[in-house]
């Protein structure tokens, strides 16, 4: 990890299609770990999209510090999809293409603009970047991503104690993003324990740990 984040690499690692050479309609949703010592923690996820014959990326993401001189943590913007976070390379955790995610896109922006914690931000236990990315993909379950374990914030519902699981498919009780359980076909069994998750995926099979994250298979 950078120690600097002002100095720290934001440039693309190769994983999102080039609009110039790829103009299908993409859906890409990425994680990487977040900046300074929080990142042995947890990461920092976002979802990115680009319709068909578009010439760049629209990238939707929950930005704590933007608090500091805006009413809202939601960003929604122009930027490389792949780009590393502060140094840290992005682990791709999605990717739909063609007709089928031209069909996404409208959903995935209606619900990051329909976002209830804009106001709000907590790194622990949220409502978090984390929070933005699983309310996203609540709303789209087709897009089926399984949020890394170190998603630290995906679980918090507020005052909600069940919902689906952040995929969208499956269940989940939680009690303010510290104490709860999943079960679905995307996540597997996930146990979470003051905001770590614990888990078991039986397939593709994988353990889930905190700090280190899905170990298995791919």
């Amino acid at each position: 990890m950078n120690s600097d984040w002002r100095t720290a690499s934001r440039e693309p690692v190769g994983l999102a299609p080039d609009p110039a050479a790829h103009p299908e309609a993409v859906i890409q949703g990425y994680a990487a770990r977040t900046v300074g010592w929080r990142g042995v923690f947890g990461v920092h996820s976002w979802v990115a999209v680009k319709p068909a014959r578009a010439g760049d990326y629209t990238v939707y993401e929950v930005i704590g510090w933007k608090l500091r001189w805006d009413d809202t943590a939601v960003s929604i913007r122009s930027r490389e999809p792949d780009g590393r976070w502060f140094g840290n390379e992005p682990e791709l955790l999605a990717d739909k293409r063609g007709a089928a995610a031209e069909a996404l896109i409208s959903r995935i922006d209606k619900a990051a603009k329909s976002y209830p914690y804009a106001q709000e931000y907590s790194a622990w236990p949220g409502p978090n970047s984390n929070t933005f990315t699983a309310w996203i993909t609540r709303a789209v379950p087709e897009l089926r991503v399984d949020l890394p374990p170190t998603a630290i914030g995906k679980d918090y519902l507020g005052s909600s104690v069940i919902a689906s699981a952040p995929s969208g498919s499956g269940i989940q009780l939680s009690v303010v993003g510290v104490l709860g359980v999943t079960a679905s076909t995307v996540e597997g069994l996930e146990l979470n324990l003051l905001g770590l998750t614990f888990g078991l995926d039986p397939w593709p099979p994988a353990i889930k740990l905190p700090l280190l994250g899905r170990l298995g298979a791919t």
